[in-house]
C-alpha cells in the first residue's frame, strides 16, 4: 500500500515510493491518493477510509507514505491509527520522516513528529485568526465576507 499527499508532485512521490517498495521488498497491493486533500483529520478521505478497510481485511502488511504529515497531522488520529495499525499486524512506514510504526521507538518518533506538526497546524491557525481580527478591527474585511448588522 502506498499513501500520496501533497509537496512534490504526486508523480514523483509515487515514483519514490514505489522505488523504495521495490528495494524493501514489499509487494505493492494498491496506490491510494487523497489529491487535494488536507491530512489535518483522516475521516473525510475516502482513499485513507478504503486503504483502512483494506487493512481490516488483512490486504495490507505494510503502509507505505512519503511523509508523517501527509497521513495526519493529528495526535488523536495518530493514536487511534497506531491502535488500528497494531490490532491487524500493519506498520507504517514514512519514507523522508524514516520512521517505521514496527518497533517501539518508531512508535515513539512518530507520535512526536505528529505533535509537532499539530502544534504548526494550531499555530498557524492561531496567527490566522489574529490576523483577521485585526484586518476586521480596522475596517478591511477579507475577500467574500459582508457584514450583517442585528438589532438586539
Amino acid at each position: 500500500m502506498i499513501k500520496l499527499g501533497n509537496g512534490f508532485s504526486l508523480r514523483e512521490q509515487k515514483e519514490k515510493l514505489l522505488q523504495l517498495c521495490k528495494f524493501k521488498e514489499y509487494e505493492v497491493f494498491k496506490v491510494y491518493e487523497d489529491a487535494g486533500i488536507n491530512a489535518k483529520d483522516m475521516e473525510h478521505r475516502p482513499a485513507f477510509q478504503e486503504m483502512l478497510a483494506d487493512m481490516k481485511k488483512g490486504k495490507i502488511n505494510y503502509i507505505v507514505a512519503y511523509k508523517l504529515d501527509r497521513v495526519t497531522r493529528s495526535v488523536r488520529d495518530l493514536e487511534e491509527l497506531i491502535a488500528v495499525l497494531e490490532k491487524h499486524n500493519t506498520y507504517l512506514v514514512c519514507d523522508r520522516d524514516d520512521v517505521n510504526t514496527s518497533s517501539a521507538n518508531g512508535r515513539f518518533f512518530v507520535r512526536m513528529l505528529t505533535v509537532l506538526s499539530q502544534l504548526e497546524i494550531e499555530i498557524v491557525s492561531e496567527r490566522t485568526k489574529f490576523g483577521l481580527n485585526g484586518a476586521i478591527k480596522s475596517g478591511h474585511l477579507p475577500r467574500n465576507y459582508s457584514i450583517r448588522l442585528q438589532e438586539r
